[in-house]
C-alpha cells in the first residue's frame, strides 16, 4: 500500500521504518471485538496455538474502566536520552517523537510504545493529539502523565503507571513502526492489539486468522456453558460436559 502522508519531521526520516502497515480486514477486527471475554478468549486461543502475547492488567493498568480496545499497532520505541535532564532542558530541544506515529496512523489504530518506566512517554497534549488523529488508544510499557487530559478526551491508555516526570528531557524516540518489546513480548507494527480490564493481548499479524478462529470456538463454548449455568443444569452434568 502506498502512503500519501508526509512526515512531520519530529524524528529523522531514517528512523521511520514504514509509512504504512499491513492491514487486516475490518470484518476481522469486528469479529474479534464481538468475543465476550475479549482478552481471556484470545489468550486461551494463543495458548492452544503455542503463541505468547498476553499481559495482565497488574502490569499494564487501564486508565478507563470497562473499556474494550481492538485495533492494529503503530509502534514507537523510546530509549533513555544521554545527558542530564537539566542540561537537556537548557538546550530547549525535545527528542520525543510519538507524534509521528499519530501522523501515520489510520483511524482505529493503537499506539504501542516501548518506553521508560517512571517517565512520561505520553503527556496530556500528546494524548489529545492521538485522539484527534483517530487513534483508538495507547499501550505504553512505561509511564504517562496528565491523566485528566486523556480521560477528558475519552482516550484509553494501558500503561505501567502515572508520573509527573516529563520525558521531554529524558528520552529519545529511536524508531517508528519498527519492532518493539512490551513486557518482554515482541510486537511489530500491524500486529493486532486487544485490551480490556483484564489486560492486553498482542496477536502477530501472520497469526490473526488462526487465533481468531480458535478464539471464536472457545467463545462459543463459554457462551454455552454460561447458558447452561443460567438454566440450572446440575453440577454433575456441567462437570462432565466438554465446552471447549
Amino acid at each position: 500500500m502506498l502512503s500519501t502522508k508526509s512526515l512531520t519531521g519530529r524524528v529523522p526520516a531514517e528512523r521511520v521504518r514504514s509509512l504504512t502497515i499491513n492491514r487486516v480486514g475490518a470484518d476481522v477486527l469486528a469479529r474479534i471485538s464481538q468475543l465476550e471475554d475479549l482478552t481471556g478468549n484470545l489468550s486461551d486461543a494463543m495458548d492452544q496455538l503455542g503463541l505468547v502475547g498476553a499481559l495482565p492488567a497488574s502490569e499494564l493498568k487501564p486508565t478507563l474502566s470497562g473499556r474494550r480496545l481492538v485495533g492494529q499497532a503503530v509502534t514507537v520505541r523510546n530509549v533513555e536520552r544521554s545527558g542530564s535532564p537539566y542540561v537537556n532542558a537548557q538546550s530547549g530541544i525535545g527528542k520525543m517523537g510519538e507524534h509521528e506515529a499519530y501522523n501515520l496512523a489510520e483511524p482505529g489504530d493503537v499506539v504501542v510504545i516501548e518506553g521508560l518506566h517512571g517517565v512520561s512517554n505520553m503527556g496530556g497534549q500528546s494524548a489529545t493529539l492521538a485522539a484527534r488523529s483517530g487513534c483508538a488508544g495507547a499501550v505504553i510499557d512505561g509511564g504517562y502523565r496528565d491523566p485528566e487530559a486523556s480521560r477528558d478526551c475519552d482516550f484509553p491508555i494501558w500503561a505501567r503507571g502515572v508520573t509527573p516526570v516529563t520525558g521531554k528531557w529524558r528520552l529519545e524516540t529511536m524508531e517508528i513502526n519498527g519492532a518493539v518489546r512490551i513486557g518482554g513480548i515482541a510486537v511489530s507494527a500491524g500486529d493486532v492489539v486487544a485490551a480490556d480490564d483484564a489486560g492486553v493481548v498482542f496477536i502477530p499479524f501472520e497469526h490473526v486468522e488462526a487465533v481468531l478462529k480458535e478464539a471464536e470456538r472457545i467463545d462459543g463454548g463459554d457462551r454455552k456453558q454460561k447458558s447452561d449455568i443460567a438454566n440450572g443444569i446440575d453440577l454433575a452434568t456441567l462437570a462432565q460436559t466438554k465446552y471447549k
